[in-house]
This record gives structure tokens, C-alpha cells and sequence, in this order.
């Protein structure tokens, strides 16, 4: 049987592997390119928490030899200007996650490629210290903005740790976004970075429903495991909140007063929320899926989308793009709102940027950049950086 041409391969979707997201390896916006990675530091199994054994593809950790490990953004609604990446690509595998296109500049593809085609970045503690020798702590540094920094081969290779050994030992302040129970393993580090006032932890918990989490997430700890994750590194004493992201139209979004409670009993003082995203690739890739596992609500969900995206499959507007428009994503913001309130969430906000700022020049601080008021109006989690 003759090979497909690259249109019908593009086309080709696979039946669902047990362990993977993605239904397909769409080429991506650059399929002319290609990616032949130098070495392979070898492959991780699926986290047990979940049953989820691949029967498809099995996932390739190669390494990195990262140039540089700190990167800047001045994106107005985004809460920090500095973060670190341990990993390109996440085994975690969400259907959902934004990340995904960032797979096409490696010439791979965001579905398939993205979540068994793992690049680890081993000399990022090394680089992290020299620029930490050079120039001293500084703003907060955020763990987790682009993919998971305890994905599952961090239990091997643990970067994300020997990157907060750094942090402790030069008092740079850190902020950690994961879906992995893993980081409670470095409690014993971050624990006392957090009774300097230079540590927090926000888990990402989008349902409680066992069943989605499990299609839509499926190398993820459960979330009743992030939920205990919570609890543990309340009870140590770190500043811990919750992100219910991303909220689903039509899915999700029933759950949304169920995670902050369920969060909130577990220790949890913060919270925020984020609509789903469904930037370039991953649009097709979201909507196979949700063809595939729910077809009776596809059409709806990707309706309700559209209606808090301007008629739009996604917006990609500043203030806009982290929480929608309209009268759905009103309603939403005040459920979240009235939530929060009733929960005790977010009454005392977390310390500011600014007072982790660790930085000394010769004017004084050097402040991170904020967002303005009216992005915070916008996307109101962004209120919980002050």
C-alpha cells in the first residue's frame, strides 16, 4: 500500500491509545522542517497513579543543551516576566494545553510528537547558577508557565529540584505551576524558601471528575491526588492555591465551585481560573478529540467557545484571551467571584512581585513589570500576584 501524501496524512486520525491525548501527529504550520535530535537520554513510563500504560508510541526523553535557561515576557496579562522551562514537550499529554504549537519550531508535530517526544534541558541548574552569580537574585521566577517542571521523567532526572537548590541557596524567589503531586517531594526545599517569603505553589486541577481527567489528561495524577498534593504543602507551610484551568463550556465548567471547595478544605488560600485556549494547532487537535470521546456535546461545547470568542474558535487578545467575553464568560467570572468569597479564597493576596524582589542595583529594586489595571480587570487572577 503506497505511503499517504502529506495531505492525507495530515488528515489521518488514529483510534484513541490508552496513555496518550492526542488522536493524531498532524503535520504542523512548518512540516517542511525536521527535527533529528542528537541523543536520547531514554524513556519514561507512565505515572502509575492512572493505569495509563501506552499501547501506542512510547515516549523518547532526549537532551538539551540549553544556550540560556531564563526567559523574559512582557505580555500585560501575564503575572510575571521571568520563567524557566526544564522541558519542552510534556508527557502529561493534555488535549488542551497551549503549549502544544510550541512543538512546530522543533519541526515536530503538536499532537503525538508533543507528549512522547521529550526535550530535557540537564544543564539548566548549571546556567540558572551562573546567572544567579552574576547578576543576584532578582523577580520571581516562574516554574511551570509553558509545561509541566514535574512531569513524570522528573522523578529520574530531577532538573526542577536541582533548579530550586539553586534558587534556595541564592534567594531567588520562585513560583511552581504544576498538575503533579511530584512536587511534594521537594517540600523539604521549598518549605524553607516559603518561610522567607520566596516560595509558592499553585496545582492545576481543571475537573473532579475521575473519568474526564483521565481522557483529557491522561498521564496526570488524578485530581484527587493533586488535591492531597494541596493539602501536603499547606501543612508544610507553603502558600498554596489552586488553578481551575481550563475551564470547558459544557464540560468543565460544572466543576468549577467543586475544585475551589474541595481546594479550599485542603489548605488552599488562592485561586484563579483560565478558559480554555485553542491557539493555531491545537484547535484541530482539541476538536478530534472531543469528537472522539464526547460527540454528543462536541458541537455544543465548540459553540459556547465561539460565543466567548467573538464568533471565533479562539482570541488571541491581551486581557482577553485568558478568560473570554461576552455574557458566558460574565457569568462565569461571577460564580468564580461569589465562590472565592464564600471559600475565604484570595482574602489575603499573595505578597507582590515586587516584595520578593530580591534584586539591588544601584537606584534601589528593580520591579517587575505589572500588569495594568485594566488587564486585571480583564483576567481578575491576575490580582492574585499583588
Amino acid at each position: 500500500m503506497p505511503n499517504p501524501s502529506p495531505e492525507e496524512h495530515t488528515a489521518t486520525i488514529h483510534l484513541a491509545w490508552k496513555g496518550r491525548a492526542a488522536l493524531s501527529n498532524r503535520e504542523s504550520r512548518f512540516h517542511r522542517l525536521r527535527h533529528e535530535p542528537d541523543s536520547a537520554a531514554g524513556v519514561e513510563s507512565a505515572d502509575p497513579d492512572d493505569d495509563a500504560e501506552a499501547k501506542g508510541p512510547a515516549t523518547e526523553v532526549r537532551i538539551e543543551i540549553a544556550r540560556s535557561i531564563v526567559s523574559s515576557n512582557r505580555s500585560p496579562d501575564i503575572p510575571f516576566d521571568r520563567s524557566i522551562n526544564p522541558y519542552r514537550g510534556c508527557e502529561h499529554g493534555c488535549v488542551y494545553c497551549y503549549a502544544r504549537p510550541s512543538h512546530a519550531y522543533l519541526g515536530l508535530s503538536p499532537g503525538l510528537d508533543f507528549e512522547t517526544k521529550i526535550f530535557a534541558k540537564t544543564n539548566a541548574p548549571e546556567l540558572l547558577r551562573k546567572e544567579l552569580q552574576k547578576n543576584g537574585a532578582g523577580p520571581l521566577i516562574a516554574l511551570g508557565a509553558n509545561t509541566d517542571p514535574y512531569q513524570p521523567v522528573e522523578r529520574r532526572l530531577q532538573i526542577t529540584r536541582s533548579l530550586l537548590q539553586v534558587m534556595n541557596e541564592f534567594d531567588q524567589p520562585v513560583g511552581v505551576t504544576t498538575k503533579s503531586s511530584v512536587v511534594t517531594r521537594d517540600i523539604d526545599i521549598l518549605a524553607p524558601m516559603a518561610a522567607r517569603g520566596l516560595a509558592k505553589v499553585f496545582i492545576s486541577v481543571a475537573t473532579l471528575d475521575a473519568d474526564i481527567a483521565r481522557t483529557m489528561e491522561p498521564r496526570a495524577n488524578s485530581p484527587a491526588r493533586r488535591i492531597q498534593a494541596i493539602e501536603q504543602l499547606s501543612r508544610a507551610g507553603i502558600p498554596t492555591g489552586v488553578f481551575v484551568a481550563p475551564v470547558i463550556p459544557a464540560l468543565t465548567d460544572k466543576d468549577l465551585e467543586r475544585v475551589l471547595e474541595a481546594a479550599s478544605q485542603a489548605g488552599a488560600r488562592y485561586a484563579g481560573y483560565v478558559m480554555l485556549r485553542l491557539p493555531l494547532e491545537l484547535r484541530d487537535l482539541f476538536t478530534e478529540w472531543l469528537q472522539t470521546h464526547y460527540p454528543l456535546r462536541a458541537s455544543h461545547v465548540m459553540g459556547l467557545v465561539r460565543q466567548m470568542r467573538g464568533g471565533r474558535d479562539n482570541d488571541s487578545t491581551f486581557g482577553q484571551r485568558m478568560r473570554g467575553t461576552g455574557p458566558i464568560a460574565d457569568l462565569l467570572e461571577r460564580r468564580f467571584r461569589i465562590a472565592c468569597k464564600r471559600l475565604g479564597l484570595n482574602a489575603d493576596r499573595m505578597a507582590r512581585y515586587a516584595d520578593m524582589d530580591r534584586s539591588e542595583k544601584a537606584d534601589g529594586p528593580i520591579a517587575p513589570q505589572r500588569p495594568d489595571t485594566a488587564m486585571k480587570e480583564a483576567s481578575p487572577q491576575l490580582t492574585l500576584f499583588e
